[in-house]
């Protein structure tokens, strides 16, 4: 593991040359800092964001849930608490959409029905014959059994069709959509998906956000609206893909884009991906953690974390800011607060885990 690094909200901005706003000039200096703790693992294998969700059982004792997904199929464990979760149970997705699923983030609504958003990896060979890579897209399901099974409901947000870079150095995609966490707003309005984008054109390759609204949970496909150029633009159309109707999406505005592409002849690379967004109830902001690949076979340059007071504008995220050297792929926090602490919400202390493992509490301060 790499060393520490304290972190603080850096004056610079590298987000398309912007400028703080003042709302967010005006707002707490926050920092973020390491610190040693007693090892811990989720009791899933873990290669995916792995949400956290509170919620009674039917007996009404509360509970916390964890799902892991790993090699592409989903599990849920429950307990008490973090550390006396039980072991993971297969979750089944009906019908599956092919290709592995990664379920990455969940949000419950008030009836005890939890809304998933998995990142689905279909094979790269039908449009680059030969080629063992492959394609990711979002797509969202419902369950009513805590995760145990789920409903399918659809794919959400894919790629533009035809913009692949078969020859890409990248080791695993050829274009796609994917590795993300969500977050509903305060007013449980709209739903916000911060997620990696691998467009070919290296100009659109990094973070990108789209939203959801909430009203449309039930039936999102075709629903989700992608940030581009200071708007909320919805899909462009639908059109026919053998039995299913496949819509066309822009290409989002990177929040944080590509220094060094995905897709270009070397093997080098300087990019964001992975995001994992909390609501910190300490700062009374949204944090941010994100990995930074390197090169091209996603080892690690470090650990990032960014702030911002809202979701609803992406320009006003700050410089992401070193947290940790190296480290391992999907950093998120889980929070300690007893009945409300988990992926999405966490206080002045919370675990930091790496690939479902914690060997660190994460301190934030203003």
């Amino acid at each position: 593991m790499g060393q520490f690094i304290a972190v603080t909200l850096a004056s610079v901005w590298l987000v398309l040359g912007t400028q703080p706003s003042a709302q967010t000039s005006q707002a707490l200096n926050p920092q973020a800092k390491l610190s040693s703790a007693p090892k811990m693992r989720l009791t899933g294998e873990v290669d995916s964001n792995s949400p956290a969700i509170w919620d009674r059982t039917d007996r009404g004792l509360l509970r916390l849930f964890v799902m892991t997904s790993y090699s592409g199929r989903p599990s849920t464990a429950g307990g008490r608490n973090l550390t006396s979760l039980g072991v993971a149970e297969p979750s089944s997705l009906d019908p599956w959409p092919g290709g592995g699923v990664w379920m990455e983030a969940i949000v419950p609504d008030v009836d005890g029905t939890w809304y998933g958003y998995y990142h689905n990896e279909m094979p790269a060979s039908t449009v680059c014959p030969g080629s063992d890579k492959v394609i990711p897209r979002i797509g969202a399901a419902r369950s009513r059994d805590h995760g145990r099974t789920w409903e399918q409901l659809g794919i959400i947000l894919e790629a533009p069709f035809g913009a692949f870079d078969c020859g890409t150095n990248n080791v695993f995609f050829v274009n796609g959509v994917g590795d993300f966490s969500v977050q509903l707003d305060e007013d449980s309005r709209d739903l916000y998906f911060f997620f990696s984008q691998y467009e070919r054109s290296m100009a659109q390759q990094g973070i990108a956000v789209a939203r959801l609204a909430w009203a449309d949970r039930d039936e999102p496909v075709g629903k989700m609206m992608v940030w581009r150029t200071r708007v909320w633009l919805p899909a462009a159309r639908a059109v026919p893909r053998g039995d299913e109707v496949m819509w066309l999406y822009n290409t989002g505005t990177p929040v944080f884009p590509a220094l060094d592409g995905w897709h270009d002849e070397g093997t080098t690379t300087d990019e964001f991906w992975g995001p994992s967004v909390h609501w910190n109830t300490y700062l009374q902001m949204y944090v941010m953690l994100l990995n930074r690949a390197k090169d091209t076979k996603y080892d690690q340059e470090g650990i990032y974390v960014s702030y911002s007071p809202r979701l609803d504008d992406p320009r006003i995220w700050s410089a992401p800011m070193k947290v940790l050297n190296g480290g391992s792929w999907y950093p998120q926090v889980i929070g300690l607060e007893e009945g409300t602490g988990t992926d999405k919400v966490a206080g002045e202390w919370a675990r930091f885990f790496m690939q479902g493992t914690s060997q660190y509490l994460i301190h934030f301060t203003r």
